[in-house]
């Protein structure tokens, strides 16, 4: 689940809204320390920029002991990209000691579209917080994350319809020996998602990622791939959790993934919205299941489009 999925939590913490235009707030705030903060303005028009957001909770919240930020919407979001609310992010960066958590674009697609948002270099961001066990970027649209080194960070995702190759062989080369969860919607062609498998060679292996235990390459057309080669990943032999899911997943990736490696150490196995038929469902059921795996796999997650000609549209959970 996501926040915009209406989560109600992020980082362990309850989410709370910082109130828009309200100079009375202060005395109604929670503790600093005790809730996901999100800071966002109106997407389209709004008489507020983001960093001016930004400010106002810097004067109403005691940002020393701030854990958790959530950065929703910016002014005219699908136009500009964050800039300037990163600059304001790290502008403050001595102010916010205690900062463990980060999402940089908690945007419904009310506001914008998902491939859309315009995004753009965000490893300053992990170099400015070098504290930070928890980052997370959702859209795409000029997103660049060139190979970095942090010690702690724990957790990193990225939400997107299409993940540009550059960003895939970034995440890939970066030194994190601290990571526990990395979550990658690799999306589609169309939507910019241009990662081939031979992308995530260095995923597979897991030596850049010692502590690596929650491994998600979803969302994605070239699913069976990824499936396929999961079967003699040697990363998956210490995975907690194997997601494939929302992606285009059919019986040759599901087949080859069962004549693989056992699976069955795994605490969950998500393959969710598939397009798996009846009987391999039931396969990977009665393969992962009686050792305890929880699965996740629902047939009726996703069906086949067919045109008159007969043509088969398969398709991503989260594309445009």
């Amino acid at each position: 689940m996501t926040i915009g999925d209406d989560q109600q939590h992020w980082h362990g913490l309850p989410i709370r809204e910082f109130p828009q235009f309200d100079e009375k707030i202060a005395d109604e705030l929670p503790a600093a320390d005790s809730v996901a903060w999100r800071i966002a303005v109106n997407a389209y028009d709004s008489d507020e920029q983001w960093e001016a957001a930004f400010a106002r909770f810097t004067k109403a919240v005691d940002i020393a002991r701030v854990r958790a930020i959530i950065v929703g919407a910016w002014s005219d979001v699908y136009e500009n990209g964050p800039e300037e609310v990163i600059a304001a992010l790290i502008g403050a960066k001595e102010r916010m000691p205690a900062l463990r958590a980060l999402f940089l674009g908690d945007i419904d697609s009310e506001e914008c579209e998902i491939s859309w948002i315009k995004q753009g270099c965000v490893t300053p961001l992990l170099d400015a917080f070098p504290e930070l066990e928890e980052f997370a970027v959702r859209g795409s649209d000029g997103l660049t994350f060139p190979a970095v080194r942090h010690g702690r960070l724990r957790s990193l995702t990225f939400e997107s319809g299409g993940l540009p190759v550059g960003v895939v062989r970034g995440i890939a080369a970066s030194d994190l020996p601290a990571l526990e969860h990395l979550d990658l919607w690799l999306g589609t062609s169309e939507y910019g998602g241009d990662a081939a498998v031979t992308d995530l060679e260095s995923f597979f292996a897991g030596t850049r990622l010692p502590r690596l235990r929650y491994l998600a390459l979803r969302n994605s057309e070239i699913q069976d791939e990824i499936a396929e080669a999961m079967a003699s990943a040697p990363v998956v032999a210490r995975l907690e959790v194997l997601d494939l899911s929302m992606g285009v997943l059919t019986d040759e990736g599901a087949t080859a993934l069962l004549a693989g490696q056992p699976l069955t150490h795994l605490k969950k196995l998500d393959l969710h919205h598939n397009f798996l038929s009846e009987a391999l469902s039931a396969r990977v059921r009665e393969a992962v299941e009686p050792a305890g795996v929880e699965v996740c796999l629902d047939p009726e997650d996703a069906d086949d489009d067919e045109e008159e000609d007969g043509t088969v549209w398969r398709y991503v959970a989260v594309g445009e």
